[in-house]
């Protein structure tokens, strides 16, 4: 009798309640921003992650779900295994979706990140590594996503976005953040 309760605590130390069924105990508010920094900086840090790919995510306890919209189909694969590789991550659901490739898209990326960045009231943004506006272009629609300074900005990308010739539509979910 006590080989077998030895043995169970031993299982319970080695793995913990899972074993019985039970749920793992939430992550503190510590490893939860622990984990949300990590996960950001891991991110960003993607070497193929640029101004026509959208990524977000959520920290949900130990599981992280991938959002957004990029336009290579190995940046998908490269986001979930660097998230995957954090300490605490338990589970990575990918919901990222790939844009289909096509030669107009890409075309109108260009002309969208030259109608965009190269205005004089928006070239600010153009600096430094990672572009806070982020052109979508998904069979000739367009997405702008990030942050920008001010409501007039945001109004400027989307005039400079709707005057590039062969975009069908576009959506401006560009949020106003105060610096």
């Amino acid at each position: 009798m006590k080989l077998r309760i030895m043995i169970v605590a031993c299982l319970v130390l080695a793995f913990g309640s899972a074993v019985f069924g039970q749920q793992a105990t939430p992550p503190s508010p510590r490893a939860t921003e622990r984990i949300t920094k990590e996960v950001r900086h891991e991110l960003l840090m993607l070497p193929y992650f640029g101004v026509f790919d959208n990524i977000a995510y959520k920290v949900d306890g130990y599981n992280v779900t991938l959002m957004g919209q990029v336009s290579r189909p190995s940046l998908r694969s490269d986001a979930e295994n660097v998230v995957k590789r954090i300490e605490g991550v338990e589970h990575v659901d990918n919901q990222i979706e790939v844009l289909p490739t096509s030669p107009n898209d890409d075309r109108l990326r260009l002309l969208l990140y030259r109608a965009i960045y190269g205005d004089p009231a928006l070239q600010k943004y153009a600096l430094g590594v990672q572009k806070p506006i982020r052109i979508i272009v998904k069979n000739g629609h367009v997405t702008l996503e990030g942050v920008v300074d001010n409501e007039g900005d945001k109004n400027i990308a989307n005039i400079r976005a709707n005057g590039v010739p062969g975009v069908f539509s576009v959506t401006n979910n560009l949020q106003v953040v105060k610096s």
